[in-house]
């Protein structure tokens, strides 16, 4: 359940800029500042070889990044491709400044984003033409597609970021840009559940020119995954609302609003939504596509063959 104690997706203030009164909304983000020096460091963040936790705590001023050609922008970087781990995609958490933006955000015409807006609105431009998102609005934008986005509201902005190389594969080009927003979108039930667990879709499943999906997943309160799901799938969750008990590989963790889960190929998951509100995520996941074979080729064939 929302109330004046959950944590906000409202961005955090960038230092030195005046940022006007948080306005609600139902996607939780970063802490920002950094605590008092009489916190003691007791939460969950954890690295192992199959899966990390950064939760919300962890997310302060100390570890932002910045990205050259952007102005009043800011990020967490959550995820970036380790060998060993998980190698498929890069997610940001990122806020913007009033006025901030990008006029040439990615540089690398293989590279296809997906942007998720979380607090105030943003003007994101796709092959010429400009939409406005709010929070809850979706894009994707192919590779090779000219893309740019400004903060278009008074005060910060913020949105997820996820970066993948487009895979390509036999019969199928690259996908079409997809404006979306999440309330506009029924859920999809996963079956057997009773709509204790459904799923949003911002891709069509059915749609294999796209390698990459990001979903929205919700459970109902008492709602669970009641199997450990070991699958090829690399992921990444971010928790937008609500608490659940998650299992990751053979551990159980508590996890609540603004914690991130990143979990490489085949490590077992399943999930206890706790209550006493619904229990929501960012899912990003890798899919319609062979395994590469040869380490750097995404599935082409032998590097220089």
């Amino acid at each position: 359940m929302i109330d004046e104690t959950t944590p906000r997706g409202d961005p955090a203030p960038i230092p030195g800029e005046a940022a006007p009164a948080p306005v609600p909304t139902p996607y939780a983000g970063p802490v920002a500042g950094l605590p008092p020096q009489t916190g003691l460091t007791t939460d969950t963040a954890v690295f192992t070889d199959a899966y990390a936790v950064i939760p919300r705590s962890v997310m302060r001023d100390i570890v932002t990044s910045f990205l050259p050609g952007w102005t009043g922008m800011r990020m967490w970087m959550l995820a970036r491709p380790l060998s060993g781990f998980a190698e498929t995609f890069s997610q940001y958490v990122v806020e913007l400044a009033e006025g901030g933006g990008c006029d040439t955000p990615e540089d690398d015409p293989e590279i296809q984003s997906a942007l998720f807006v979380t607090g105030g609105e943003l003007d994101v431009t796709i092959a010429g033409v400009t939409h406005r998102l709010v929070p809850g609005g979706f894009a994707y934008v192919p590779p090779g597609t000219d893309w740019s986005l400004r903060n278009a509201t008074p005060g910060n902005a913020g949105f997820h970021w996820w970066r993948k190389r487009w895979q390509p594969a036999a019969g199928v080009t690259p996908p079409d840009p997809i404006i979306a927003q999440e309330q506009d979108i029924a859920p999809s039930p996963m079956p057997d559940t009773e709509g204790a667990w459904a799923t949003t879709r911002f891709m069509d499943p059915a749609d294999l020119r796209h390698d990459m999906h990001v979903t929205l997943v919700t459970f109902q309160p008492g709602g669970s995954i009641p199997f450990a799901e070991t699958h090829v799938m690399e992921h990444g969750l971010f928790v937008l609302e609500g608490k659940a008990v998650y299992r990751l590989n053979r551990d159980w963790v508590e996890v609540g609003p603004g914690d991130f889960m990143w979990l490489r190929a085949f490590c077992p998951q399943a999930c206890y939504a706790g209550g006493p509100g619904r229990f929501r995520y960012l899912l990003y996941k890798d899919v319609n596509r062979h395994a590469p074979l040869w380490f750097g080729t995404h599935g082409s064939g032998r590097a220089g063959g």
